[in-house]
């Protein structure tokens, strides 16, 4: 190997890890974001929820991660347009879990 092979790996390895290096920097500022923007969301739901209904709704989050976070997503929306006057009951929010899902197909299997 020549010293101008050498000086060019070198050059292209040096490149090779500056982008390594911004693509973590980069992945570390998202993490950061994300972590800052569900403290804010719980900041709104602890806010808004009475203590049973953000028990309940813990316990949603861990059997139904999905649905619970788009529970909290509508939930904010509701807080941050203003609609919600008081804190919401583990009875209010047992009415709205009801009003959002979906119904259960009821299956009838009949044998002859």
């Amino acid at each position: 190997m020549g010293d101008d092979e050498l000086a060019e790996l070198r050059k292209r390895r040096m490149e090779q890890m500056q982008r390594q290096a911004m693509e973590q920097q980069m992945l570390d500022q998202e993490l950061e974001q994300r972590r800052r923007q569900e403290s804010q969301i719980q900041q709104i739901l602890m806010q808004i929820l009475e203590p049973e209904a953000r028990e309940r709704l813990n316990n949603i989050r861990l059997t139904r991660p999905d649905f619970a976070k788009a529970i909290e997503q509508q939930l904010v929306m509701l807080a941050q347009s203003g609609r919600l006057k008081q804190r919401i009951t583990d009875a209010q929010l047992k009415e709205l879990l009801k009003q959002i899902t979906p119904a259960k197909k009821d299956w009838n299997i009949r044998r002859r």
